[in-house]
């Protein structure tokens, strides 16, 4: 140690030292030197002072309110429960997804910009040089250290803004308990309260809801045009629609959903409905290796397998004719159609699970039941 530098105090005179004298013996011990250490607000209660406190606050206030709505909105969805397109309730079921965004980025948001003016508005901007040193922190370091801490929110006046202090606990209590309501809101609703109903993760809109209910399989036309009837226009697939070859996507109906606009929409929305119907060419299908227990879930050349993929669930969209492989776009994993669509590329593990098929007495394509297990990616409760 040289000369210059200063002497550390006895642990007796360290003890009789108040605030002020130990930032100061901090800063010499420390061979720091503040060349700038400005007051915020001089002069304490000015108009301009009041504004500043006001505008933080208002953000912390922002910030809680946000918060505390996406909290609301996460644990009550049913007020905003599906509407087909057009009906009563449409617009405000259309809104959730973007109210969730913008409730929750507002909550991050407003706290971001509260805690940034008042770092501006309050927190001394003091200019301090310091040479770097080895070794660890002494005794002395510590107690300093602590009391510049304390001296730095004392300059803030943080202490006497009872205002910022409670807005700020509301943003900051308001964004956490939302942090918290988003992975749990997943356990809101029991998924396995009622397992045997369609809206379950084991079953699909292709369960029949009662005995002897025809499932047949339907094509998508696409949105109506309002007012010329064609809302009601069903097109269901017989066995000749499709070429040697062919793929195409087809939904759920049942006869008591041809007047119900709402049961239709719905069939075409809902995530695990979709089915890849696959019309193999004869050389192909008698090439074909089944999955033992489902030898007879085709019917002919026709296979059908769900397009929600056993990855992460993005649609397997794609069928590759002249090799007869079922492609997800998203990670491209990739499934053989002539080996009961078992993955051969990418990262899915799972066949595609396939939906029994065969045809009614008018030959139109029909499901014999429900899949057999459970569509899409893997969860805690299933055994594959």
């Amino acid at each position: 140690m040289s000369g210059d530098e200063p002497k550390p105090p006895t642990d007796a005179e360290l003890a009789e030292m108040d605030r002020d004298q130990l930032v100061k013996l901090g800063t010499n011990l420390d061979g720091v030197e503040l060349t700038n250490l400005p007051t915020p607000w001089p002069v304490p209660g000015t108009r301009a002072e009041k504004r500043a406190e006001r505008a933080v606050a208002l953000w912390f206030t922002i910030s809680g309110i946000a918060g505390l709505a996406f909290v609301v909105l996460m644990a009550w969805p049913k007020w905003f429960e599906y509407r087909a397109p057009g009906t009563a309730g449409d617009v405000k079921y259309s809104l959730y997804t973007p109210l969730l965004g913008v409730t929750l980025g507002l909550a991050i948001l407003g706290l971001g910009i509260a805690v940034l003016l008042y770092t501006k508005k309050f927190i001394p901007a003091e200019t301090a040089v310091q040479e770097r040193g080895d070794g660890g922190s002494k005794e002395v370091d510590k107690a300093t250290i602590v009391a510049q801490l304390a001296d730095s929110g004392s300059r803030s006046t943080i202490a006497r803004r009872s205002l910022i202090k409670r807005t700020a606990g509301l943003g900051a209590g308001a964004l956490g308990l939302a942090t918290v309501a988003l992975p749990l809101a997943g356990f809101i609703k029991d998924p396995w309260k009622d397992t045997n109903n369609k809206d379950s993760l084991w079953h699909t809109g292709w369960q029949p809801q009662h005995e002897g209910e025809v499932v047949y399989m339907r094509r998508n036309l696409g949105p109506p045009a309002k007012g010329d009837g064609s809302e009601h226009d069903i097109s269901l697939v017989k066995a000749e629609d499709l070429d040697a070859g062919a793929m195409e996507t087809v939904f759920p109906f049942r006869e008591s959903e041809r007047r119900d606009e709402h049961a239709l929409s719905l069939a075409m929305k809902r995530s695990d409905n979709p089915v890849m119907l696959i019309r193999l060419r004869p050389a192909d299908a008698a090439k074909v290796v089944k999955r033992q227990g489902q030898e007879d879930y085709n019917f002919g050349d026709y296979y059908a397998y769900t397009k929600i993929c056993s990855h992460v669930g993005c649609p397997t969209s794609l069928f590759e004719q002249r090799t007869n492989r079922i492609l997800c776009p998203c990670h491209q994993s990739q499934f053989d159609a002539l080996h009961y669509a078992k993955p051969i590329f990418g990262p899915a593990t799972r066949p595609l699970a396939q939906l029994p098929i065969t045809v009614d007495a008018n030959g139109y394509l029909i499901a014999r039941s429900d899949f057999n297990e459970a569509v899409g990616p893997a969860f805690w409760e299933r055994k594959s």
